[in-house]
């Protein structure tokens, strides 16, 4: 009977991929089904959540909380101070990222042990990493202590508690990130081009402008959108080694004063709100330039 069950069953699923089949319908598409309910669960719910409840403030209309946003400067202006740091330490990051990338895509000795050590600091985390830079670049660290002993300089200088602290602590935490993308998308480009350009005469520079950098185009515009998006959500580092009611007010701490200072969900969701459309918008215009720029396939091997 056991049997007879096994069989009927083998027999019948078949039939059920052809019919789907017949259906225009890809049964391997189904595998699609759990990363679909997580991405719902976890993002597509808040977020349409999140824009509910801004959307329901206690007065004022339902449009109240954003309008509370764009006119107070106070407000308003996070938005410029957030992109004025998260900006240049994503370029840093991705820029630094690509000569050492590059170098290291070969192998020589030391290689592990050189990886290792620029990718460490990934693990430290952003607490760590402003306690660290509190200890080294304050104005009683180690730095300061050495510039003032060797009379180099007068007085401390201020490396921490304003916007260079935080600049410093997002590219520590950031470039790893940035470096193993970069790296990735490196060792997915044939080295047989650069060695068949190398052959016609070509230069180092014109094998890395002409051929690498073309084909790593697309990769960076990626590395470089999601190091956007982890600098531009900070909070931790305008705190702990910024001035988080100043120069380094970043949009973050916005919402989470709207929300835990003063309990305003709708004005700390419409803050959240704005803080994912900026993201979008600058997502949205680093696609478009890399479709601009380079129109051919980002598959099979062009990072």
């Amino acid at each position: 009977m056991s049997g007879l069950a096994s069989e009927s069953v083998s027999a019948s699923t078949p039939a059920v991929r052809h019919r789907l089949a017949e259906r225009g319908i890809d049964p391997q598409l189904f595998l699609l089904v759990p990363a679909t309910v997580f991405v719902v669960a976890l993002f597509i719910y808040p977020f349409c959540y999140g824009i509910a409840v801004s959307l329901q403030p206690a007065q004022g209309g339902a449009l109240a909380a954003y309008r509370a946003f764009f006119t107070d400067a106070y407000q308003r202006d996070t938005i410029t101070t957030t992109l004025a740091i998260a900006l240049p330490a994503a370029l840093f990051n991705v820029f630094a990222a690509v000569p050492i990338a590059y170098r290291m895509r070969g192998r020589f000795r030391g290689k592990r042990l050189l990886t290792t050590v620029l990718v460490v600091p990934i693990t430290l985390g952003t607490v760590l990493t402003a306690e660290g830079l509190l200890n080294f670049l304050g104005p009683t660290g180690w730095f300061n202590r050495i510039l003032l002993s060797t009379h180099l300089v007068d007085q401390p200088v201020t490396l921490t508690h304003n916007y260079w602290g935080v600049c410093l602590s997002l590219v520590i935490t950031g470039f790893p990130f940035a470096f193993l993308l970069v790296l990735s998308y490196l060792s997915g480009i044939d080295p047989t081009l650069e060695r068949a350009a190398a052959t016609l005469g070509a230069g180092w520079a014109q094998r890395f402008f002409r051929i690498t950098l073309p084909l790593l185009a697309p990769g960076l515009a990626t590395t470089f959108c999601l190091t956007f998006v982890l600098a531009f959500s900070v909070f931790p580092s305008a705190i702990l080694v910024g001035d988080p009611t100043g120069g380094t007010r970043v949009i973050s701490i916005a919402a989470y004063e709207a929300a835990y200072v003063r309990y305003d969900y709708a004005a700390a969701s419409a803050t959240a709100i704005v803080m994912g459309a900026v993201e979008l918008v600058v997502i949205s215009i680093v696609l478009g330039l890399r479709s601009l720029f380079y129109t051919g396939s980002t598959a099979g091997g062009k990072g």
